[in-house]
């Protein structure tokens, strides 16, 4: 895969092309990463990430990555561990690695500051009625009752939450905006709430957390980010976030951005749907190669540069669009026709007899790893008596246009002979086990004098061959919006995997570094799954070598 020789333009890289200009922010361009740390990053996440590490280091800036660790009930250690693997091997490094729980002390001083300021107070409504208080998108909201409390009140009333002398939901913090905003995020919003949960940072110190829009804004300012590039969801919450930095910032006030976050065809980019499959046990995990995460995607053989060329071709706009998966496959399949070497491997075993070799011979041949890149050399591939060819290059009643092994046909085995099948082995069930052929000696390499042979098919020595297990993966659902249902769960594609416990592969195959991709001749490309083990390698499919895909 060829790099672009100019990055594609879009609104946000004009913006800040334009406030360098204008020396804003003394030209500085910081932008973080801040990802909660209660699952795994998916493709959603890639963009984001190759956008922010992009645009911060193509204008000399720095990228912080920062956990929004502000919901300790759903977070861990194996997500934060996961999330610095995967921004780290999509190419990006961090500056400083951030923890909202850094900032808890800052944010209740700004908290208090607010209070004494008449800018929030302390509600005592269950959460019930301040969802009834809130009113709607169509009718004001109305004031609390506890909305008028005095300054002194709240802070002893917040100074108890911070003590845990309240139960969870007893009260919470809101900021004091206004309940008839025709914004709904202004209307009072909550900006922390009793939670009596340990965390794994701060230990039980702190009985209140912070909700997302008050920590978030204000961890920006704290690190001195300069653009806050969000997703367009939050685009309704822009106004809370200027509101917060105003009345508590006097100066260097972060920017925020949306941009249209990504939607792909056949699959789901929701962190808690993602969650279901993975605890549901739909999926086998949160690396399971159909999965849209990137420990998903790597799993399934796609490279750091694939996703971030997947990531330069859908560009960044304004609004949300709904990409189509052959953009994805296109991109990793792209970079292996270059780069994958190239190795024969029988998924379905059907074996050949060549009745014109004696007992016992072979013939080593040398064979191109690649057929345009000289460099990575050839291979030595042994043609024996007894080879393996796919179930599915050999049909006794051929359909028409079938141009592969028949009864009384010539085949070319690829960089091999060609072969006629003279007579078909049947068990005691008319099952077809076995086929004798014979072979040209004087076709290798050459045509056949006075015949013409098309078709071409794959093989191995049934001497020189391991057997290995494949999983041929497909997408994950059957529809183009699996959410467009009820139940995305119903959407599931039954075929998604499939497992060939006795494939056949060259030799060599058999101690494959996992991680390591290969096209294996007219399949498609393959990766070694970590689950491969010193007698038998488990390869899993990447990509085919064109969309076969049908719904």
């Amino acid at each position: 895969m060829t790099e672009p020789d100019v990055a594609p333009s879009h609104f946000i890289r004009t913006m800040i092309e334009r406030d360098v200009a204008a020396n804003k922010h003394d030209q500085l361009v910081a932008t973080r990463f801040p990802p909660e740390p209660n699952g795994y990053l998916h493709l959603g996440h890639a963009k984001s990430i190759c956008l922010n590490f992009g645009i911060a280091e193509e204008f000399q800036g720095w990228t912080n990555l920062r956990f929004d660790d502000t919901n300790p009930d759903k977070e861990s250690e194996e997500y934060m561990s996961a999330i610095k693997r995967d921004v780290a091997w999509l190419g990006f490094t961090w500056k400083s690695l951030c923890y909202a729980s850094d900032y808890f002390d800052q944010l209740y001083d700004y908290a208090t500051f607010l209070v004494k300021e008449g800018l929030a107070y302390v509600d005592s409504l269950s959460a019930e009625e301040i969802r009834e208080y809130r009113g709607s998108l169509t009718e004001p909201g109305k004031n609390s009752p506890y909305r008028d409390r005095s300054a002194d009140e709240n802070l002893t009333l917040l100074e108890g939450m911070k003590n845990g002398d309240y139960d969870e939901g007893e009260h919470v913090l809101r900021l004091k905006i206004d309940m008839a905003s025709s914004n709904i995020n202004l209307r009072d919003p909550a900006i922390y709430r009793i939670k009596k949960t340990h965390h794994y940072r701060t230990g039980d110190k702190w009985n209140i957390y912070p909700l997302y829009d008050y920590t978030h804004c204000l961890s920006d300012a704290i690190e001195g980010i300069t653009h806050s590039l969000c997703t367009l969801e939050f685009e309704d919450h822009r106004p809370l976030y200027n509101w917060v930095l105003e009345k508590t910032q006097p100066r260097g006030k972060p920017e925020q951005t949306e941009f249209g976050p990504l939607n792909l065809e056949y699959t789901i980019l929701s962190k808690r749907r993602l969650i279901q499959l993975v605890e549901s046990g739909k999926v086998a995990g949160w690396d399971d190669p159909r999965m849209p995460t990137i420990a998903g995607l790597r799993r399934r053989g796609y490279s750091a540069a694939s996703i971030q060329e997947f990531c330069r071709r859908i560009g960044v706009t304004k609004n949300a669009a709904t990409i189509e998966m052959l953009v994805l496959e296109n991109c990793i399949r792209d970079e292996l026709n270059e780069t994958a070497p190239r190795r024969m491997a029988v998924l379905e075993p059907l074996k050949v007899v060549i009745t014109t070799l004696a007992e016992g011979s072979s013939e080593s041949l040398d064979v191109a790893n690649h057929p345009q890149q000289e460099h990575l050399g050839t291979r030595k591939v042994t043609f024996s008596r007894e080879l393996y060819i796919e179930q599915s290059d050999f049909a006794e009643v051929p359909p028409p246009k079938f141009k592969r092994l028949t009864t009384g046909g010539e085949v070319r085995l690829r960089s091999g002979y060609v072969i006629r099948c003279d007579e078909v082995i049947k068990d005691d069930q008319g099952n077809i086990v076995e086929l004798r052929c014979s072979h040209d000696a004087d076709t290798l390499g050459q045509k056949p004098q006075g015949r013409k042979v098309k078709g071409v098919i794959h093989w191995v020595s049934a001497d020189d061959s391991a057997t290995a297990e494949v999983r041929v993966y497909d997408r994950l659902f059957n529809r183009p919006d699996p959410i467009a249902e009820d139940d995305f769960m119903d959407a599931l594609n039954p075929d998604s995997l499939s497992v060939l416990q006795n494939a056949r592969t060259e030799g060599a195959l058999s101690t494959a570094e996992v991680g390591s991709v290969y096209q294996f001749e007219r399949q498609g490309y393959f990766v070694t799954d970590p689950d491969s083990t010193d007698s038998r390698a488990v390869f899993n499919r990447v990509v085919g070598l064109r969309d076969t895909w049908t719904n």
